[in-house]
């Protein structure tokens, strides 16, 4: 019996569509009035999650579909699985939910037992973790514990302030609030919150109309694909971006604190980055004395098949922060060295703290993935899947186009020619069953949970060849239509 059948054993065998369009009469009529309360202009359709079972997500129209988006990237288990259920009905989590705890000041007495638990799941070299309430979040509270670490190293870490600093940071003025920068990427997404929002570089309606801190963005690699076939040309990419990275850290304006990256650019297009791009990044951090944050909110969690995108490269020595989000339920970041607990209470300091009930769910994932080997799991299903897109991509080349992602589990993307097929073959996708996301400008994107198998990837690779036939033909008549309709005006005329 295979790991999704344990799950749910009343999974439905294949998706169904019901409606003629998505989203369906009843899901528009829906979002109309949720619509007088809350932006639905970017829905797809309207859930009904207590229908929605393992890989399938079904909307109010009785439309159910295999779900390779799975919330974002942040389903980690699938629908209403049973083990979270069970962890969501537990006196720990009735507690956590009823009298959430401001845990800075009044932590409680399970806290040690919750943390210890999501530290099993903790990237190589890391030991410590700091708990947060979202991916930008837990980017932002990575900030501040870099610029703290960095001034204390400056400053020495168990020296008191200085008047002058206790003066000027009331000021919002340096020396107590000195100017520092955090280095990221070109096409990188961290956020949308003030300083993540600088640090985003992917599409300006991410960071439209609110102030920018002035932090430089470097060249993220672009390689050509197969990467067997192109390894020279990647390893001179590789060399051109490192070259930018430091020359920006010698000659910015203000000093480069620290350094963030996605080891795959998500958001931006599924960009990968080398097992030689991030070893040298971690050269480059140390001989500068710039603080290493690799962003795992999306690539976290098995989906990569390893539990950390990043473990592939081997990183040594390991990376400073790390941060994580999404298929995990909770957010914070994995830290190893203790001086980046600050030296004074207070200062890395929020009401909760994080959320306990989140952290519940976060520790019960990491022990399913672990007990079930979900990500030995989700690498064999990956194999499976890019073999058959392999010859899919044969077939319609003009339509998967920089296919990759090989050897990385689920995680696969490929480009279309224009935005505007992404979109139309996406729409198809959903006609025929199948809720899967795009990325950047052109890109198509595979993120489903760590229980898909290969009976799943048939049934996409089923939809997706039907609905690359239909993008064709509705081309072909439209363009037939455009070359038509000028001759059959002059014969009116």
């Amino acid at each position: 019996m295979s790991i999704c059948e344990q799950y749910y054993p009343e999974e439905p065998t294949k998706p169904t569509v019901k409606t003629e369009s998505i989203p369906g009469p009843e899901s528009q009529k829906q979002l109309k009035e949720l619509g007088e309360v809350f932006d639905t202009r970017p829905a797809y359709f309207l859930a009904d999650y207590e229908k929605s079972l393992g890989n399938y997500i079904t909307d109010v129209d009785g439309n159910t579909y295999l779900d390779l988006y799975a919330q974002i990237s942040s389903i980690a288990l699938g629908y209403n699985n049973p083990a979270l259920i069970k962890a969501a009905q537990s006196p720990e989590m009735i507690s956590a939910l009823v009298d959430r705890p401001a845990l800075g000041n009044f932590p409680s007495k399970d806290l040690d037992k919750i943390l210890k638990q999501i530290l099993k799941s903790a990237p190589k070299g890391q030991d410590h973790v700091w708990s947060g309430l979202s991916g930008a979040d837990a980017n932002e509270l990575a900030f501040k514990a870099a610029f703290i670490y960095y001034r204390a190293k400056q400053r020495g870490y168990d020296a008191d302030f200085s008047e002058k600093e206790n003066l000027s940071v009331m000021d919002n003025d340096a020396p107590g609030a000195p100017h520092l920068a955090v280095l990221s990427f070109k096409r990188a997404f961290h956020g949308r919150l003030f300083a993540s929002g600088s640090t985003t570089c992917s599409k300006p309606i991410h960071k439209l109309d609110f102030p920018a801190f002035h932090w430089p963005h470097a060249e993220y690699p672009s390689y050509q694909y197969p990467l067997d076939e192109n390894s020279d040309a990647n390893r001179k990419e590789d060399d051109r971006c490192l070259a930018i990275v430091e020359e920006l850290i010698k000659t910015w304006s203000i000093p480069v604190a620290a350094l963030i990256i996605e080891p795959i650019q998500s958001e931006g297009g599924d960009n990968h980055a080398s097992k030689y791009f991030l070893q040298k990044l971690r050269d480059i951090t140390l001989k500068y004395n710039v603080v290493y944050i690799i962003d795992e909110v999306q690539t976290g969690v098995g989906a990569t098949g390893k539990l950390w995108c990043h473990e592939y490269a081997d990183i040594q020595p390991p990376v400073d922060l790390v941060t994580f989000s999404k298929k995990f339920q909770s957010a914070g970041y994995f830290f190893h060295d203790p001086k980046f607990i600050p030296n004074k209470p207070y200062r890395q300091f929020n009401t909760w703290c994080g959320e306990p009930a989140r952290m519940i769910i976060a520790g019960a994932i990491g022990q399913e993935i672990s007990d079930k080997k979900l990500t030995e799991q989700c690498s064999r299903v990956g194999d499976y899947l890019f073999k058959k897109l392999e010859g899919l991509q044969k077939k319609y080349p003009e339509n998967f186009q920089n296919l990759r992602g090989k050897g990385r589990g689920t995680f696969i993307a490929w480009d279309l020619p224009t935005g505007e097929k992404r979109d139309l073959l996406l729409k198809k996708l959903k006609l025929n069953g199948c809720n899967v996301g795009g990325c950047a400008v052109h890109a198509v994107r595979l993120r489903p949970s760590l229980t898909f198998e290969e009976k799943h990837a048939d049934i996409f690779i089923e939809a997706l060849a039907k609905s690359v036939n239909e993008l064709w033909l509705y081309i072909s008549e439209a363009v037939s239509r455009s070359l038509f309709w000028p001759l059959y005006m002059c014969i009116l005329l």
